[in-house]
């Protein structure tokens, strides 16, 4: 229960966008953060089944009906759920940053496709580029954070599901 709890934070974190954590302007991509430990120890279907509520979630908030996250984090929701739970506690820290940064890279380039895709044949199509500094900042972002959140909430996961059994 607290898994879903902590669920229901996302959307209140990505609406929030606190800027103290922010760089140039860009924020960590925050459903990964969730849906890494999620995944890893509930497999890849539950990973692709959070993946798409989160897309889901994420796109009702965002008013640009034009594009989706659902993509990248069905595709990360599996990925994740590929991956192994280690023991040693260090490694399983800077790996936390490592995934979640490709898995910040990866969604960030699958909404950036969609947006050249649409925008392909318009004479604005140079304007986007400038958008690679974005995905990058936020790979960035997210894989600094990502041993802090995914280890604290991966030992959260833990405990509430040993409780429940």
């Amino acid at each position: 229960r607290l898994s879903i709890i902590i669920f229901i934070f996302i959307p209140i974190i990505y609406l929030w966008h606190p800027n103290w954590l922010g760089f140039l302007g860009v924020q960590p991509y925050w459903p990964l953060y969730w849906l890494l430990p999620w995944s890893m120890i509930h497999g890849s279907i539950n990973g692709i089944i959070f993946g798409l509520f989160l897309g889901l979630i994420l796109d009702s908030l965002t008013l640009d009906n034009n594009f989706t996250q659902i993509p990248g984090l069905i595709l990360c929701g599996f990925l994740f759920g590929r991956i192994k739970i280690n023991s040693d506690i260090l490694v399983g820290h800077f790996r936390y940053g490592l995934i979640c940064s490709f898995g910040s890279f990866l969604c960030g380039t699958l909404y950036f496709m969609q947006i050249l895709f649409k925008n392909f044949s318009d004479n604005t199509f140079f304007l986007f580029i400038p958008s690679v500094q974005n995905i990058f900042a936020e790979v960035f972002l997210t894989g600094f954070f990502a041993p802090l959140i995914c280890s604290q909430l991966l030992r959260i996961f833990k405990l509430s599901g040993r409780k429940l059994q």
